[in-house]
């Protein structure tokens, strides 16, 4: 299951602003005819289109033209999420994605969302572990003003006292129906990192208390604005049906002029290896039925072993033919479903730090816990124990490049400007892309018993349960 935050809902924009005329240097860029070029010829191998570059200014840019359709996406990520916002300012990222929408120095309030609807695009902005972003899919001919919107807010925020309170009531009522007023609120997505990390960066309630969003000043979102909203701490990526040297003039005319801001040293955020399995019961009073989830640390990203466990990921977990299923489901009929994955916010591959690969399900009040633990643990030991079989690796690397395949192509071609810019902003690499399958490749049987020996051990591992408040009622009340 993956939650996808800061969704962008009209109710949440309510009101209009008065655009900033005096302040305008001129007006937005007109919308030209879209030219659409035949589809290129399919190729065996993954090589996605990558020419990338740097502005003076320290902004990352990156271009991947793909002239199969009239369309374009354009994203802009910034370098900070849920890990490095303040301390005592926990979901400040989140409420500060909602701020991105709110007008900026030539858009007034909804005025960024109707310029994008009137073209006939949707767009989006979400706050994750290692990054903030915001994307458009349009049609190509209206490439032109979108670059200058996006490069207007990142310019200036129209930051009032008024914006500000109106987006930490939307927030607010987010968490509360998302979180607090929802069985399961929370589980695993929310809850297995702060269980299972121990360092404040990765173990914090990045969703947000209610205290701490209610704290945040004007002050507050100014400062972290000027601090992180900068060219020097963003990449944008454009992928789709556009003329490359025109597009490229169009970022400097609009990107060039805004000025570079030092970033500040980013924090620690490693996690020590852990050494003794942690255990946590959560209390639902919503909840229906027990849950369980599992969560091992998983290895640093871009190691061999890192790639191993996507393939990992593929045997024991995704589909009606991965070995969890088919002993918890198929064989035991202890739940009806196993599910999970690495990233619970994202996917394998747009992160950049601690992470854990998680394992949940639902069950029945008179399945026991170690009963079902019992289980989980003889299939994972199967994999520690000896190598997997040829056909098996095969099924996995199959599976692993068909769901990366998947992933580029999400969402009208978002899949891949995701890509695409978070290894430009992590890595400096946005060509990395083209190296994730034949690291897949290379993933040997030994190899993925060596990384299940080290990371699929049980002191490696969070047992995070969910037991509803009618099962301990009830078991308070017995003689």
């Amino acid at each position: 299951m993956r939650k996808v935050f800061g969704a962008v809902a009209l109710a949440a924009f309510t009101g209009c602003a008065t655009t900033q005329e005096a302040q305008k240097p001129e007006a937005p860029p007109a919308v030209e005819t879209a030219k659409q070029e035949a589809p290129a010829e399919p190729r065996s191998k993954l090589q996605v289109p990558v020419d990338y570059y740097k502005l003076d200014n320290g902004l990352k840019v990156v271009l991947s033209r793909d002239s199969s359709a009239p369309k374009a996406v354009v994203a802009v990520y910034y370098n900070i999420g849920f890990r490095i916002e303040p301390k005592d300012r926990t979901g400040f990222a989140h409420l500060f994605e909602h701020m991105m929408f709110q007008g900026s120095t030539n858009l007034g309030k909804m005025e960024f969302i109707r310029l994008i609807q009137k073209n006939g695009g949707v767009l989006n902005g979400s706050t994750r572990f290692d990054f903030t972003n915001y994307f458009e899919v349009i049609p190509s001919n209206a490439l032109e003003p979108i670059l200058w919107a996006e490069a207007d807010r990142m310019r200036g925020l129209d930051v009032t006292e008024e914006n500000l309170k109106n987006q930490q009531g939307v927030v607010t009522n987010e968490v509360k129906v998302n979180v607090i007023n929802q069985p399961y609120g929370g589980f695993p997505w929310l809850d297995m990192p702060q269980v299972a990390n121990s360092n404040w960066y990765n173990a914090h309630n990045f969703y947000g208390d209610l205290k701490d969003l209610e704290a945040a000043s004007l002050e507050d979102v100014r400062s972290f604005f000027k601090t992180y909203y900068a060219p020097s701490n963003a990449a944008l990526v454009v992928v789709g049906d556009f003329e490359p040297e025109q597009v490229k003039g169009w970022i400097q005319k609009y990107f060039g002029p805004l000025p570079t801001v030092a970033q500040p040293s980013k924090p620690d955020i490693s996690e020590p290896r852990q050494t003794k399995e942690k255990r946590h019961d959560k209390q639902d009073t919503l909840a229906q039925r027990p849950a369980l989830a599992v969560g091992y640390h998983m290895p640093d990203v871009g190691t061999p072993e890192y790639f191993a466990m996507a393939l990992v990921d593929e045997v024991l977990l995704h589909g009606n033919d991965s070995a969890l299923y088919q002993q918890l489901v198929q064989k035991k009929g202890l739940t009806g479903d196993v599910a999970g994955g690495v990233n619970q916010l994202g996917n394998h591959w747009n992160y950049n730090g601690p992470m854990q690969w998680t394992a949940y399900l639902f069950h029945d009040t008179d399945t026991p816990t170690d009963t079902l633990l019992q289980e989980f643990d003889g299939v994972v030991e199967q994999l520690r124990s000896q190598p997997i079989d040829a056909a098996t690796l095969e099924r996995a690397r199959v599976k692993a490049r068909s769901r990366l395949y998947g992933q580029l192509e999400g969402f009208l071609g978002f899949g891949r400007a995701d890509l695409l810019a978070s290894f430009a902003l992590f890595f400096d690499d946005p060509a990395r892309i083209n190296r994730l399958e034949s690291e897949l490749m290379k993933v040997t049987p030994a190899l993925i018993q060596k990384t299940a020996q080290e990371y699929l051990r049980k002191e490696n591992r969070t047992v995070l349960t969910v037991t509803p408040a009618a099962a301990t009622a009830s078991k308070t009340q017995a003689p």
